[in-house]
């Protein structure tokens, strides 16, 4: 029993580094039936190990959201959240894999979507473990995180074309509009944050404009 487990962790980690280095490789010899099993138990794979990264991070306040004075019950709920959320990700994932194959007029076999989709979310635990960087930086996690987006999208385009055998033409239209709205969202965040920055900045001078003011009344 345990060396089937093993074996199975070893062949995930061997697709999942054939899938980020070797993706042409890799999608030219992707099976595109046997189940369900896998594709889930490959998205389970990814979540878990997406979620003990988003919980090491929220425990430390190196998260986007700086969780880390809330104590490790936020860490934990962020894993069980990563998990469970893996499984409803790989089937949403695939509906949505059919309708990017069915529109680049590619192969529309739900369980060969799901399957294409469980191997792009190899990325999951890429941005997790790299998701530290909005704790150091904001800027220098969103400029990561972009890219990290633009290499999945890369992924994708080649899962379309390779495995699911959509018109090159038409998946390049569809990449490009993905990299051009990932590009949006990027520049809008940032524009975003400094605006909130720039808030955050005037109130605390006000807060301590007032403070001086209270201190020399009482003085």
């Amino acid at each position: 029993m345990m060396s089937n487990v093993n074996f199975e962790i070893n062949k995930l980690l061997k697709e999942s580094q054939e899938t980020l280095l070797n993706p042409k490789g890799y999608f030219s010899t992707m099976p595109l039936s046997g189940g369900f099993t896998e594709p889930v138990l490959k998205a389970v794979f990814y979540g878990t190990i997406a979620g003990l990264f988003a919980m090491l991070w929220s425990m430390l306040g190196l998260s986007m959201g700086g969780f880390g004075g809330l104590g490790g019950a936020v860490g934990i709920m962020v894993l069980i959240w990563s998990i469970v959320g893996s499984i409803i990700a790989v089937f949403v994932g695939g509906a949505i894999m059919l309708l990017i194959s069915a529109i680049c007029g590619g192969n529309t076999d739900y369980e060969a979507c799901v399957r294409v989709y469980a191997s792009l979310m190899v990325i999951y635990p890429i941005k997790a473990f790299l998701a530290f960087l909005y704790g150091i930086s904001l800027p220098l996690g969103s400029t990561v995180g972009v890219m990290v987006s633009f290499y999945a999208i890369y992924l994708m385009y080649l899962a379309v074309l390779q495995v699911l055998k959509g018109k090159e033409s038409t998946i390049k239209i569809v990449a490009i509009v993905l990299v051009a709205l990932v590009t949006i969202g990027f520049f809008a965040g940032r524009r975003a944050t400094k605006t909130f920055q720039d808030y955050s900045d005037q109130f605390g001078e006000v807060r301590t404009e007032y403070s001086d003011q209270i201190r020399h009344a009482q003085v």
